[in-house]
């Protein structure tokens, strides 16, 4: 029920003289006090006063999103009508039928049915168009409005007209919502002779059941060795990595504590809880610079109980941990309340909220303040910046052209229009497929006039350089070389398309096989030209470099 100005100011202002009456406890108390009656304050004057009609509750919503953004990032409010995201980002969970979507001009198509799901069960493929929903056309509808319509209540049914791919045939279904459960791990298997590899992309609800089941999975076929895969794993539930630390642990190893010095209730030691399943199999962990919070409690808490080796870039750096509060009218606030710290002692937090600088911005723990800390077998590791690796290795690198190449839909459309025109020619086999010379050729052709809103850094670098030539006059005296400068980093698309013909080759790659092979499927295929992976996997088959590292390397300190 919406409620009047009246009746929240008096509520408000009511907290204010509460406040105020106790500021003899506490000088923090009365100054809260002090801020509340502004806010009511403020509230009135602007409902009495501003020239047009405001709605109250809108601005108290914006003054609660304020208060955050001041905090740092992981701190937000969450109105009600946020809630369903919410509870999907932590769960992995909703009701639907069960499939990837996107806009395709006016209108919205299926790219990626999750396998089992109710829309691949109906038969649902890639490239199939959405015409109607519940009989009400969906031409110029968005992806949020469509994906709003196709979720429901499980056990609900929504009914489909869809032009199937690739006959363009209009075919009415009728599929029964089901409770969507999205893994967290979308693929395992064996990647070389005796290694098992896991890839595991978030720590949603049930995740750590997810890693067990694949883990038995490859138990039983002979694994020697396994690559765990945390590359851009974002983290999520903090009790899903002690979940997962207690497959490899002993029970009641401490594997990571939260502690905030402002209230005690937040300090809590986690141990693993279960029996392992095993104790001596050698394990690497890939890491990236987006392998973030719970992800590197992970990692990090192998690293300490020197029961992995980490290989390839520092982790993101995010030790914070965030707790929900409700606020009433199924509103609630996502709020840091401590910071969580490995077995070593270490904490992982990159960047310094607390401290700000005078214009507001915030900077990463400096060199000097950046501490020491010893494993289980005394190594050094070192805290103020997420985790550093054992084995060290420059990031893969995919230009920036490939990616907005990507991300403008454009090779989406092309494989639409690809394998259309090739369907009943493509034999699609995970890690066997190649999209060859010729088939690229027919990606530059089809390229031709396409716009690619793109600008490389030596553009930009190069603008800069000729605003200051032009301010000092330098480009009177350097005008030849200057127009030959610029005419060797013209941004040409098709001598683009050709200087970043590897990555977009195998992005449209994975992405023919992913069509065909569900998510699994593209996955796997990835893994056949990933030289991170590879690293991996011969150090798993080298016992005795394995060994040195966990008992007796240190890591970089930065």
């Amino acid at each position: 029920m919406k409620k009047s100005i009246k009746h929240i100011v008096l509520v408000v202002g009511a907290t204010a003289t509460i406040l105020l009456l106790g500021s003899a406890a506490s000088d923090s108390t009365y100054k809260l006090g002090k801020s509340v009656e502004v806010l009511v304050s403020m509230l009135r004057g602007i409902n009495l006063f501003y020239v047009d009609e405001v709605e109250s509750d809108k601005l108290l919503e914006a003054a609660a999103h304020g208060m955050t953004r001041i905090l740092d990032p992981y701190t937000t409010y969450l109105p009600a009508e946020s809630m369903d995201d919410f509870t999907r980002m932590t769960t992995g969970k909703y009701g639907g039928v069960g499939s990837l979507i996107r806009q395709r001009g006016e209108w919205v198509e299926f790219t990626a049915p999750y396998k089992g799901s109710p829309a691949d069960n109906a038969g649902i493929r890639p490239g199939d168009c959405i015409v109607k929903i519940d009989g009400k056309s969906a031409k110029g509808m968005t992806t949020q409005q469509v994906s709003s319509l196709l979720k429901g209540d499980p056990g609900s049914s929504v009914k489909l007209t869809v032009r199937k791919f690739p006959t363009d045939e209009d075919v009415d279904l009728k599929i029964k919502r089901d409770r969507i459960a999205i893994p967290g791990v979308p693929y395992y298997g064996m990647v070389a002779d005796s290694i098992g590899y896991i890839t595991h992309t978030d720590f949603t609800e049930g995740c750590s059941a997810d890693l067990l089941a694949a883990y038995k999975a490859l138990d039983s076929l002979g694994m020697k060795g396994l690559v765990l895969d945390y590359r851009s794993n974002s983290g999520g539930i903090l009790q899903e990595a002690v979940k997962i630390l207690s497959i490899f642990l002993p029970k009641g190893t401490e594997v990571v504590s939260t502690r905030s010095p402002k209230n005690a209730a937040n300090n809590k030691a986690y141990k693993t809880e279960n029996t392992p399943l095993s104790l001596d199999l050698p394990i690497v962990v890939l890491t990236n610079s987006g392998t973030a919070s719970a992800a590197e409690i992970v990692a990090g808490a192998l690293q300490d109980t020197d029961r992995a080796v980490l290989v390839g870039q520092r982790t993101f750096g995010k030790g914070l941990v965030q707790s929900t509060l409700p606020l009433g009218y199924n509103a609630y606030a996502k709020i840091t309340t401590a910071k969580y710290y490995l077995p070593s002692g270490r904490c992982v937090q990159a960047i310094d909220y607390a401290h700000r600088n005078d214009d507001g911005s915030v900077a990463s723990l400096p060199d000097s303040l950046i501490t020491e800390f010893k494993t289980t077998a005394g190594r050094k590791v070192y805290d103020g910046g997420g985790v550093m690796p054992d084995v060290v290795l420059d990031p893969q690198y995919v230009s920036s052209f490939a990616y907005v190449v990507y991300g403008m839909g454009h090779v989406d459309d092309f494989v639409n229009d690809y394998c259309k025109q090739h369907y009943n020619e493509l034999h699609v086999i995970p890690g066997e497929y190649r999209f060859d010379e010729g088939a690229y050729e027919e990606f530059v052709a089809w390229m031709d006039g396409k716009e690619v809103a793109w600008e490389s850094d030596a553009q930009r670098h190069w603008k800069r350089f000729k605003e200051a030539a032009e301010k000092e006059r330098w480009n009177e005296d350097m005008a030849a070389q200057m127009e030959a400068i610029e005419q060797n980093i013209s941004n040409d698309t098709k001598e683009n398309l050709y200087l970043y013909k590897k990555e977009l080759s195998e992005i449209i790659e994975d992405n023919i096989v992913g069509r065909y092979c569900y998510n699994e499927g593209g996955i796997q295929h990835s893994l056949k030209d990933d030289s991170e992976l590879k690293i991996a996997v011969e150090l798993l088959t080298q016992p005795e470099r394995y060994r040195t590292i966990v008992s007796s390397q240190d890591t970089a300190r930065k």
